[in-house]
């Protein structure tokens, strides 16, 4: 992949840990720019030092509508231009419905919905001017699959799918390709909330990917000829039967 994507900015949503910060690596490897976007500052100052000079961090609420709004220019102003945006940022909760939070589900709805959809609007009247772009949105093999344990993160990634969808079709006249990566189960902090014995299990088992194995797949959509999107592109364990 080496200098693949020489030349282009990227940004990356909730890049701070998981597979936003293993989707960072893996451009500025490619030789892009890369805005990584979070609301931790302190974690992102101390990456920024670690990844080099095109490493640049920008704090960002995601849950503050007037945050979100101004990212395109702090974009633009760290890294001189946007290319590739990544939506990636997202939150989970499982369990039984009967047990539930509503306003537990209200916080992760509106970061996997609300949130994202908010940053592609932020972005993309930019590439519709410059008439090319790549948006990438982080899904989930729940957007396709009805996940009987995870019913509300399951609907928040099936209106990610919707969106994903209709969106393609409006902004492909204009050269910009918009896809969905849908990984199945990753380490990563969404699954902080596991218990331990279930953790364990999973990584002794092979049912755990490792964010990398997310990035690559980030990287082989954005590196299709400008002709060819990829519209969805789910990754699971071998060991996963869904």
């Amino acid at each position: 992949m080496a200098e693949e994507l020489k030349g282009k900015v990227a940004a990356i949503t909730g890049a701070a840990s998981g597979i936003g910060l293993a989707c960072a690596r893996a451009m500025l490897d490619a030789g892009a720019k890369v805005v990584l976007v979070d609301r931790d500052e302190k974690r992102l100052g101390e990456l920024v030092a670690e990844l080099g000079p095109n490493a640049f961090p920008l704090v960002v609420d995601l849950l503050n509508p007037k945050s979100v709004a101004g990212m395109l220019e702090g974009i633009k102003s760290l890294a001189g231009g946007l290319d590739i945006f990544h939506a990636n940022a997202g939150a989970y909760i499982g369990g039984p419905i009967a047990e539930g939070n509503p306003d537990a589900w209200d916080v992760m709805l509106n970061l996997n919905i609300n949130a994202a959809f908010r940053s592609v609007h932020a972005v993309m009247n930019h590439m519709i001017a410059q008439k090319s772009g790549d948006i990438i949105m982080t899904s989930s093999v729940a957007g396709v699959v009805p996940v009987v344990w995870e019913p509300i993160y399951t609907a928040s990634k099936h209106a990610v799918q919707a969106f994903t969808h209709t969106v393609r079709r409006q902004i492909s006249p204009h050269g910009v390709r918009i896809g969905a990566v849908l990984p199945g189960p990753v380490v990563t902090a969404l699954l902080d909330d596991w218990p331990k014995a279930k953790m364990e299990d999973a990584l002794a088992n092979g049912s755990l990917m490792q964010p990398k194995e997310v990035a690559d797949c980030v990287m082989f959509m954005l590196t299709r000829p400008r002709g060819v999107v990829v519209r969805d592109l789910v990754i699971l364990p071998n060991s996963v039967d869904l």
